[in-house]
């Protein structure tokens, strides 16, 4: 049995039947409420069981409910609450970062050694700084180069003394009086045996240890004489703690040299 239009209240047959809001409409009577528009199954509104299109679909309008003061009261006090949890947790995570990690045992006992040990580093290097470098630590640095290098290793080439030679003496200094020793008719026949260092610089006597160059060394008088490292060093005699006097093998060469510049063989 054919059902009637929910609009016009004819029979519907199949072929113009519309089936939508639990109701059987005429394709020509499903249109909208308001406007008359013919709707379809894809661009229809239902509102209480009625068509609408779009642009008349009736706005839901909200229930108005009137301030009272019990209403009034209840959304002052939320409002508090909300405030107070807020500043809670403000507090609670301040200076602790996004994540909160509990406060065990274990922690405040790293955190306590760190401390400990930031403190302590903190006061060498004061102490250090204060003190200065110690003698051991500029010498560590050589000591394992030398290590290192696994054979023997030089130091820093000295620096040869100054001899001074009587020409370049200030004119006071060479006018002093010069006390000669006694003659040996003077002394009654007796001689003193000459000292290692009285003799003159000019003429030591030979003979002597001898001694390889270990540095470069070029001569800066006339009475002294250059060598190169390696070289045999003969006939040498002492003039004094800085200067020698000898004879290079190699060359043969004879006069004074740093005694600083080679090594007794």
């Amino acid at each position: 049995m054919n059902p009637n239009c929910a609009r016009c209240g004819k029979i519907v047959y199949p072929t113009e039947k519309v089936n939508c809001l639990d109701k059987f409409w005429h394709k020509s009577c499903f249109h909208c409420e308001t406007c008359k528009m013919t709707l379809n199954m894809k661009n229809y509104k239902g509102y209480e069981k009625k068509p609408y299109c779009n642009a008349h679909y009736p706005k839901q309008s909200f229930t108005m409910v009137a301030d009272t003061p019990e209403n009034l009261r209840l959304k002052q006090q939320s409002e508090l609450q909300s405030q107070i949890r807020y500043k809670e947790e403000f507090e609670k995570n301040k200076g602790r970062g996004f994540s909160v990690v509990a406060d065990t045992p274990e922690l405040q006992r790293i955190r306590k050694t760190q401390d400990q040990i930031s403190n302590i580093k903190y006061h060498e290097e004061f102490e250090r700084s204060r003190m200065g470098p110690g003698p051991s630590e500029g010498s560590e640095p050589e000591r394992r180069n030398a290590g290192e290098s696994g054979g023997y290793q030089r130091a820093e080439q000295p620096q040869p003394q100054q001899h001074v030679h009587p020409q370049s003496l200030p004119v006071h200094s060479q006018s002093l009086p010069v006390f000669q020793q006694p003659s040996p008719s003077q002394s009654f026949g007796y001689k003193d045996p000459a000292a290692p260092g009285s003799a003159p610089r000019g003429a030591p006597a030979g003979g002597g240890k001898r001694f390889r160059a270990v540095y470069d060394y070029t001569a800066a008088d006339e009475d002294e004489v250059s060598f190169q490292d390696g070289d045999t060093i003969v006939n040498t005699q002492q003039i004094d703690d800085g200067w020698m006097y000898g004879t290079v093998e190699r060359t043969g060469d004879t006069g004074m040299l740093p005694a600083n510049y080679v090594e007794a063989i």
